[in-house]
Parts: C-alpha cells; structure tokens; sequence
C-alpha cells in the first residue's frame, strides 16, 4: 500500500500482497467491486443471498413470496367489493346490505307475486322471504280468471305456502268469487291447516254467496279442522256459510276462552239454541252478529249473566223472505237486563232498507223516525200514492243516507228535486226510474236533470232500467 492510501482503496498499479500476514494473493478486484455493488444496491444483494442458500431453502423463499402476493390479491378483491357494495352508481345505495328488519317491513307492502319476485334477488332478500313474521297474516285471493276481474294468488304460491309457511299463519282470511270452484278451493286449503293455530278466520264473498253452494258436509268437514287445531280462535266471520250447529260445538270446545268476535249472519243452518250454546261458553264474547231469527230472549239473558263480559258491539240483520212475515217479540225486560249488563254496549241501529214488495206509505213515513243512521234505501213497489212528505222526512232526519233507488212508486218532481237539495253531494247512488217521476207545475221531465245535476254536482238522468 502506497503512503497516504487509506485501507481497502483500490490501488491502481496492480495486484498487490493482501492484508494480514502470510502469502497468498490479497482481495481482486471483483471481491472489492462486489462488496461495493451490495451497498449500493439491496436488490443484488438480496440476489447474492439467494444464491448462497441451499435448494430447499430457495423453494421455501419461493412459496413464501406467492403467498404475499396471493395475499395482497385477495386483500385487493376484497376492498375492491366492499367499495362496490357500499356505493351503487344506479341507485346510489346497495339494497342488498339493507338490514332484515327494514327488508321486512318493506315486504309486507309488496303484492304476494312481486315477493315472490323479490325472493330471487339473492339470498339475503330469499331468507326475509321466508321469515315467519312474513307470514302471520294472510289473505288467499280465489278467482276464476274467466269469470271475475279480481286478482287471484298463484296456485303454485298456495302449494309453497301451505307446504313451508302453514304453521305460521295465525291471521287468515279467504277472499272467493262467486263461482263455486272458488270456494271449494278455499275449503281444499282449510282442510289441509292442520298445522297451524289460527287466530283470525274470514270468509269473504265478493258477489253472492258461494259457499252455500257447496255441500255442506264437505264445507263443514273443512271447517272443523280449523275449529280442532286452532286453540286460540279469537276472531271468526263466517257469514253467507252453511255452518250448523254441530260445528259450532266443535268451535267452542276448542276456543271458549278465547272468542271475542263471531260474525255469522244469513247462515240458514244455525238454530237458536247453537247461537246460545257459544253464548254459554265463550265468556269473553265481546263482539256479535247475527240474524234476527237467532234472536232469543234466552241468548240476551245468557250474555248478560255475571259470568259473561261486558258485550261492546251487537248487529241484528232484519231479512224478511216472505211478504207479510211476522217476526217473534224479544220481552222488554231482557232488553233491560242487557243493558243494566253492558251499559255502553253499541246495538248497531239499523243502517240499509230493501222493500222488494209492495210496502205502505205508514212504514215508509217511520223510516226517518227509527232509522237515523240509515244509509241504504231500496223501494221497488208502493203503489199509487206519492212518497212527497215521506221523502223529505227521510231527507231530514237521515244525515248518512247516500244511496237511493225507488222503482214502480211516485213521486213529484218538485219533492224529488228538495229531497236531492237536502241530501246534496253525499248522494253517492241515485237511481231512480223514469216513470217514478211525476212532472208538476214547477219541472218536467225533459228539465229535472239539469236541477238534480247542479245538486249532485255530476251529470245525473233518470234510469231505464233497474239497477239494483
């Protein structure tokens, strides 16, 4: 080493002796570019080191770098799909990440058929599908597509639900048409509940009574499964239905401690004394309707012994098949009991007056005076004698009346016009034929119209034909 070169400079004459005692030929050139070289760089360096390590070494360095980078992959997809599912360019939010309670919610607003739709979005909105809560109420809707205008549900939905969601229903009603296919099919599904403990049951008909139509022991059978299985019946309407008495027993001995509400009026088959075995029983019966015909002074008694709760609401149906039909007294004094019993007890007064035969003018003059909270009134026959003073009577003391219709009786075209001045607007139905109206000396015919038009505030004529 020349004097003034510091240790470890390259000396530029050549190869000299390496440091340390003893022969031999000192660090080349290449020993000293290579240390310099791995300063400098780390990637050589590292390089150097893996071509000192053994094979085995160098595979395992080998796995453990295509994890790191399968690793980083995986870590990049994953914040790459949740950037994805927390925004939605369309919508502006992901409805997939919505919370179970907010999709349940939601729904219980759709349509059955759109959720059923909904179910096939992913699995998250399939498993809300399928949620008991989603289920509990529930209204099947029968109709023959040829004969009526209503939606119906899907056959294949009723087999889905009666197979997986039967046990959960609890709050049931059947909407059928009038077709007798309709209500058989409603019987079909009623027979199959067997699994569920039902705690509402309404059979509904749109038109007319379909379920008389069927026969009755296969109507009965069907409901009496129903009565068996469901041990907490707290609500039942099942009017225009051929129940009987025998079903009625099968339904209190399964839900006498739980019956609040039983509707089930027009149902021919019922006697007095079934009427009054479920008034015995059901204890807790605060709501009832029911024919006149079933009407007894042994059924007011029985609901007001002290045993029974205090009655809120009764509905009496007044039909009369035949003219000249004379219905059965009820004693005042039962009257009395039930009301010392149940003092705010709502006897719903009467509400709709159909005269399909001739009635007198005397009746029709009450009408004002007894039915205050009538809506409904029919006249198809009365005679000769006009209904002047009896429609303005009616017009005075009736403010919920909103439907009318008079065929085959008089009635002067000036006391026609003041009848529909009084009532005004809420005169929702008004269908009066043509020769009812007799013209006097204030309006004809050919210019009542323009009258009762500016009343009603639409564009009203006379009717050719009936339409009740």
């Amino acid at each position: 080493m020349k004097r003034g070169q510091k240790r470890g400079e390259k000396q530029e004459d050549g190869p000299g002796p390496g440091p340390g005692p003893g022969p031999g030929p000192g660090p080349g050139p290449g020993a000293g570019s290579s240390s310099t070289s791995c300063s400098s760089s780390p990637q050589s360096c590292k390089r150097l080191r893996r071509d000192d390590l053994d094979e085995p070494e160098q595979k395992q360095e080998h796995q453990h770098e295509e994890q790191e980078q399968e690793q980083q992959h995986e870590e990049q997809q994953h914040k790459e799909q949740q950037e994805q599912e927390t925004y939605n360019p369309v919508g502006g939010a992901n409805w997939v990440r919505l919370p179970q309670e907010i999709l349940l919610q939601i729904f219980q607003y759709l349509p059955l058929l759109d959720r059923a739709f909904a179910s096939q979005v992913c699995k998250g909105w399939n498993q809300v599908f399928h949620m008991p809560e989603l289920w509990r109420c529930f209204e099947f809707e029968l109709n023959q597509p040829a004969s009526s205008y209503l939606k119906a549900t899907h056959p294949d939905l009723i087999k889905q639900i009666i197979k997986k969601h039967s046990n959960h229903l609890q709050y049931v009603s059947f909407k059928v048409d009038s077709s007798t296919e309709s209500a058989e099919a409603a019987c079909d599904i009623l027979s199959q509940l067997v699994n569920c403990s039902l705690k509402t049951l309404g059979l509904i008909s749109t038109a007319r009574p379909s379920f008389m139509e069927l026969p009755k022991s296969h109507f009965i059978s069907a409901l009496t499964v129903v009565f068996v299985n469901s041990k907490s019946l707290s609500s039942l309407k099942i009017d225009d239905t051929p129940v009987d008495d025998p079903s009625l027993k099968v339904l209190v001995a399964n839900n006498s401690d739980t019956l609040k509400l039983l509707k089930m009026s027009s149902c021919p088959h019922v006697s007095p004394a079934g009427i009054l075995c479920v008034a015995d029983q059901c204890h807790g019966l605060r709501e009832l309707a029911l024919n006149y015909h079933l009407l007894s002074d042994e059924l007011l008694l029985a609901l007001s012994s002290e045993r029974h709760v205090h009655l809120e609401h009764l509905r009496i149906d007044v039909v009369s098949e035949n003219p000249g039909q004379q219905f059965h007294t009820i004693k005042k004094s039962s009257w009395e009991a039930m009301v010392r019993h149940s003092p705010k007890f709502n006897l719903v007064p009467v509400t709709h007056l159909y005269f399909g035969r001739s009635v007198s003018k005397e009746v029709l003059g009450r009408v004002g005076l007894t039915c205050p909270r009538l809506v409904e009134l029919v006249v198809c026959a009365n005679g000769l004698r006009p209904l002047d003073e009896e429609l303005i009577r009616i017009a005075e003391r009736c403010q919920h009346l909103s439907a009318i219709g008079l065929g085959e009786c008089e009635v002067s075209c000036s006391a026609f016009v003041e009848f529909v001045k009084m009532c005004g607007r809420r005169l929702s139905q008004l269908s009066i034929m043509e020769e009812v109206l007799v013209p006097d000396h204030k309006y004809g015919l050919d210019d009542i119209h323009w009258e009762v038009s500016k009343h009603l505030g639409r564009v009203w004529f006379p009717d050719m034909m009936p339409t009740w």
